[in-house]
């Protein structure tokens, strides 16, 4: 273990480069994951029948992810490694079953300009996160607390059926998760820049990071295509 850390401070700069390249090559990995499922589910009219046809199947799918969001945030530290990534990809499959729904919402052609305008918004923001020298903490706890009021305005409508509401989740969604996607970039770099125990922590750590961008990456991608994308009908 100490001769583990020992190596990670000697080769500092190169080792957080070296964990955010596999933070990222995971998220890539369950957003392919996600997409390819997705595409495929809606490409099955019995797969789509037996999801959205029954309330209930759509439920325990929900369910089951927020399962996994769950157990690895808050147990990432009592798992295993491998574990962790099998929990990571399970989720990425189980997401891309509810998303396959887009594919009857929007035409295929929006999705997938709104995919690369999403890339490149959080490509850019990223970058951002990455390099600046500018302390993010505070504007993390600005952000998350904007998630939360996304979260309850979101319930809400769900009675009240507004468009305003609608509409303002909608922007403020892409700020948020804009701002997400920067203060989590620049925290992964933070928690790589400190130093693992060992290699499973490392590798837990990841995962878990992979994760946090992924999710910032699906729900930016979910408010810009509610803006850009082009209903079916």
């Amino acid at each position: 273990m100490a001769e583990y850390m020992y190596k990670q401070r000697i080769g500092l700069a190169a080792g957080v480069d070296e964990f955010v390249r596999s933070v990222y090559n995971w998220m890539a990995l369950g957003l392919a994951i996600t997409g390819g499922v997705a595409f495929f589910t809606a490409s099955s009219p019995s797969l789509m029948q037996m999801i959205f046809g029954n309330p209930m199947v759509l439920i325990i799918l929900i369910v089951a992810e927020l399962g996994m969001v769950f157990s690895l945030a808050g147990m990432i530290n009592r798992i295993k490694g491998s574990t962790a990534s099998t929990l990571f990809v399970i989720y990425s499959i189980l997401n891309g079953l509810t998303l396959s729904a887009i594919f009857i919402m929007y035409t295929r052609s929006s999705i997938a300009s709104t995919f690369f305008v999403c890339s490149a918004t959080f490509v850019a923001t990223s970058l951002y996160g990455y390099t600046t020298k500018k302390d993010l903490t505070s504007f993390g706890g600005f952000f998350f607390m904007g998630l939360i009021g996304i979260i309850i305005a979101s319930l809400v409508n769900l009675f009240l059926h507004s468009e305003t509401i609608y509409w303002v989740v909608t922007y403020a969604g892409v700020i948020v998760f804009v701002g997400l996607t920067a203060y989590d970039t620049q925290k992964i770099k933070q928690i790589a820049a400190a130093g693992f125990e060992d290699e499973e922590m490392e590798h837990k750590g990841a995962v878990l990071g992979a994760l946090t961008l992924y999710l910032d990456f699906i729900n930016l991608f979910l408010m810009l295509l509610r803006i850009l994308g082009g209903r079916r009908d």
